[in-house]
């Protein structure tokens, strides 16, 4: 109630935010008349003029007013196209770091041009984040016009695809029109492109192998589909198959002698797809049906997670729902925008599954080589914005995961679409034909209806039901996107009728034909609720853009899986008791508002599994930054002797404190075993030094060890020559924590398979996740240390003059170098009187790279600066 009063008093936050924006609004109007009297060549000038300015000291928000004046008159001269103020509002809101909400038809992809031109200004990029290909080369290609005009340049980024003819091609672009792309001041390129290209950057063997630049600042469109919907899964790079396909056959052949209640039992609420789960009955059919005496003994443990995984298959995933079968491949289906997603694949066994289910060739598990969700690598960037129809039912999330707040931006005229109440018939068939029904009586009188549809499989049940009636329609989903746009650009014209899969064809304007609006404008069908409020409110959003008229409405059924799933039998015995007749359907603005409320409910357990994803992930971040540092200083040039030396020293600190430490009593020493470790690890026989513990202590052994290591060291260069040297040095450090961390991703991913069962123990599974991982990390490291000091006393850098071969273009390789500019890297053993053993080879760029500067270091057996007293390798040293 007081809520209510203050809002009446002082007016609600958006409005509040609204009159803050008003007055620059009207500060970069009053320049309009002035830039209106420049010539062509004069206001391109401005482009320097504001460069050097910024030069001199003068910050963005300094040069804001002007330079979206500047904007707007290069819009109207290129384009045609004038900024209302309302998108003025909105370009506002995008400079600040914000997500500006407005409506669609409200001009987000011309409002985006201010933004992107006054931080593109700063030379260090700007990132537009397309939801699909198709927007991304269009817009850079249309709003392009105004960048290329004020002198700057536009690039674009696709991940497997190049764009023919205007259309997106199959085919992977290279590294050089990769990072033609992400050097120009403006990039274009779609969600899935820019965070695969950041997990192969950090997968670089040279650092000509990388593409992008700082992650300076992004604008994401439809920042609610890319930032919560797709954020439910991370982007993973794989690698080295892990499973036999024939097992997922094997086990695909049980499945229909499995018996549902008896075998196995689904549960429709389980995670946001649900869960299916053997009884005990079922363990033991399966048992007999694969041969195995004990399901769940150590050997045959990973056939309990491929039983489940082909139930699933089986069960909860459907054909032409969440996937399709297209050339022999199953292609999963968004579900939010309905269109198919190539080169995306389910993970942990369910795609395998799927294929073995829908009987095609299996492509094998691989294993992780590199992952990032998109939550964590949106929030890399310096500065984040986004722009979408609908973000205000998830503000909530934005605020709390990417610091993001939500303004709601007006239209700029009045929205006058009727949104009428649900109807609900008590069957799915009575439902969908109440459907027919309705869109056969528009059409008759010429009004275009657009009917949005949640799956595949409902969308071609509608074509076929029109095509009975002899009623011409066009239906645009998964399979046929890419007309979509041109479909969904027809969808307001007389008479059309056509038929959505949820979001396609979002970004593109439906604009109205001749006579539509006297007839009531575009009318809005929902086949049925969506999880997700915006999802219902981004298909009525379609009508009714800039003051046009317009309707929706929603038709359900008891049998809907919403409905299901949430009070569907309260009203199903309500129709009985009324003896509701068939086709008669329940209509009450009560009854949907128990269904945004159900809503609601499924869209806070969707946001807490999207938590609980980041959650696992920002362990593993903390981890990967680790990770990725080490490596840009390796690509990057840096002098790694001082490094290594280092490592040298910790290592050997290590293994001394092990064998013949200062805490250890000396008849506790260990010197044999010391002896064979330097031997195995260095090849150098130790065995005639006196080390005994009465002849020798601690620190003269150390100190004697380590001067021999560091002059074997320096004799191991002159011999090779300096950049030789430092050659080998990075291609075995890169060598090293490459396998390690792959091997460690690998190990993470497993254990977060069953960490959930820690619970039952009364232990948090996210808390022994973080324990377990900080542990496998620190093991890794030490790991890392260990195998490259020891490489670099074993290996031998053989002389050879390479050619420079054709480049194949879809590799991730550096530009060509003139021949005999490489040298070729064998691993050997170099110890004399050993055998060879040739354990890999890799080629290396010259690299004449300056040293890095020296840095100052506490030495492992000085007091720990933290006061504790202790030495520093015993304290903060580890």
């Amino acid at each position: 109630m007081l809520q209510s009063v203050l809002s009446k008093v002082f007016g609600n936050k958006h409005e509040r935010d609204v009159k803050k924006l008003q007055p620059l609004v009207d500060q970069i109007n009053s320049l309009e008349p002035s830039l209106k009297t420049l010539s062509d060549e004069r206001l391109k000038a401005k482009t320097d003029e504001f460069k050097e300015r910024l030069e001199k000291g003068e910050t963005l928000d300094d040069l804001l007013l002007e330079a979206y004046a500047v904007v707007r008159e290069t819009a109207i001269r290129t384009l045609g196209q004038r900024h209302f103020d309302v998108q003025l509002m909105g370009a506002i809101v995008l400079h600040q770091g914000k997500i500006a909400e407005m409506k669609t038809g409200e001009g987000k992809t011309l409002t985006s041009t201010m933004p992107i031109y006054l931080n593109a200004l700063t030379g260090k990029g700007v990132h537009l984040v397309a939801p699909n290909y198709y927007l991304a080369h269009r817009d850079s290609e249309w709003m392009g016009e105004i960048y290329k005009f004020l002198g700057l340049t536009v690039g674009l980024t696709l991940n497997g695809v190049s764009i023919r003819d205007g259309k997106p091609v199959l085919k992977d672009m290279t590294v050089e029109e990769k990072k033609q792309g992400y050097n120009a001041d403006i990039t274009y390129g779609v969600n899935d492109a820019f965070g695969f290209d950041y997990l192969r950057d950090n997968k670089a063997v040279h650092a000509d192998y990388r593409v992008q630049r700082e992650l300076n600042y992004a604008i994401v469109d439809e920042i609610d589909f890319i930032l919560v919907d797709e954020a439910r899964t991370p982007l993973i790079l794989s690698d080295r198959p892990q499973k036999s396909a024939e097992t997922y056959y094997t086990v695909n052949r049980i499945i229909p002698r499995l018996k549902i209640e008896t075998h196995y039992e689904i549960d429709e609420k389980g995670k946001s797809r649900g869960t299916v789960m053997l009884t005990d009955e079922g363990v033991k059919h399966v048992e007999r049906l694969l041969g195995v005496s004990n399901l769940y003994e150590m050997e045959n443990i990973g056939l309990v997670h491929h039983v489940e995984q082909a139930l699933a298959a089986h069960t909860l995933w459907k054909r032409d729902v969440d996937y399709v079968v297209q050339n022999g491949k199953v292609m999963i289906v968004d579900e939010f925008t309905g269109r198919i997603q190539p080169g995306k694949r389910w993970s942990d066994g369910l795609h395998q599954a799927i294929e073995a289910k829908e009987r095609v060739r299996i492509q094998e598990e691989n294993m992780s080589t590199a992952r990032i969700t998109y939550q964590n690598y949106f929030r890399l960037y310096n500065k984040l914005a986004g722009m979408t129809g609908t973000a205000e039912t998830e503000a909530a999330e934005f605020s709390e995961i990417y610091g993001l707040d939500v303004a709601v931006i007006l239209t700029n005229q009045p929205v006058i679409r009727e949104d009428h109440p649900d109807v609900i018939y008590k069957t799915e068939r009575e439902k969908f034909n109440a459907i027919i029904e309705a869109v056969v009586e528009l059409h008759n009188i010429g009004q275009p209806v657009l009917v949005g549809t949640r799956s595949i499989e409902t969308s071609e049940r509608l074509g076929r039901q029109l095509k009975k009636e002899h009623v011409p329609h066009h239906v645009l989903n998964a399979k046929y996107h890419e007309k979509e746009a041109e479909i969904i650009a027809h969808a307001g014209q007389r008479n059309a009728i056509t038929i959505a899969t949820n979001m396609a064809g979002r970004g593109v304007d439906i604009a109205l034909g001749e006579g539509v609006i006297e007839l009531g404008g575009l009318h809005i069908i929902g086949t049925e609720r969506h999880e997700s409020r915006r999802i219902d409110n981004q298909l009525r959003g379609r009508s009714g853009r800039q003051g046009d008229p317009g309707s929706s409405r929603f038709y359900l059924s008891l049998e809907d899986e919403l409905m299901r799933k949430f009070g569907s039998d309260k009203l199903s015995s309500a129709m009985e008791w009324l003896g509701m007749k068939e086709g008669i359907p329940i209509e009450h603005s009560m009854i949907s508002k128990r269904i945004e409320g159900a809503q609601k409910r499924v869209e806070g357990y969707n946001f807490e599994i999207r938590k609980q994803v980041l959650k696992y992930d920002d362990v593993r971040n903390t981890q990967r930054g680790v990770i990725y540092e080490q490596r840009n200083m390796v690509l990057d040039g840096e002098d790694l002797k001082g490094e290594i030396l280092d490592m040298l020293e910790e290592v050997v600190d290590d293994y001394l404190d092990m064998y013949v430490g200062e805490d250890l009593n000396r008849d506790d020493w260990n010197v044999q075993a010391l002896v064979d470790w330097v031997y195995q690890t260095f090849f150098i026989d130790i065995s005639k030094w006196d080390t005994k513990p009465e002849n020798l202590s601690y620190d003269e052994i150390r100190e004697k060890l380590l001067k021999t290591l560091h002059d074997l060291y320096e004799e191991r260069e002159q011999r090779m020559g300096s950049d030789a040297m430092r050659q080998l040095e990075r291609f075995v450090m890169l060598n090293r924590v490459d396998d390690h961390w792959v091997d460690h991703l690998y190990n993470m991913d497993y254990m977060e398979e069953g960490i959930g069962l820690r619970a039952y123990g009364q232990r948090d599974p996210l808390v022994e996740f973080k324990r377990e991982a900080h542990e496998m990390f620190s093991v890794m490291i030490e790991k890392i240390k260990e195998e490259i000091v020891g490489y670099m006393f074993k290996v031998q850098l053989v002389d050879e003059v390479v050619a420079a071969g054709k480049q194949d273009s879809s590799q991730r390789r550096p530009p060509k170098r003139s021949p005999g500019a490489r040298r070729r890297v064998a691993l050997r053993s170099a110890a004399p009187g050993q055998m060879e053993e040739n354990t890999g080879s890799v080629n290396l760029p010259a690299n004449n790279a300056p040293a890095r500067k020296g840095k100052s270091k506490i030495g492992r057996n000085e007091p720990c600066p933290c006061g504790s007293g202790k030495k520093y390798k015993k304290c903060c040293g580890r």
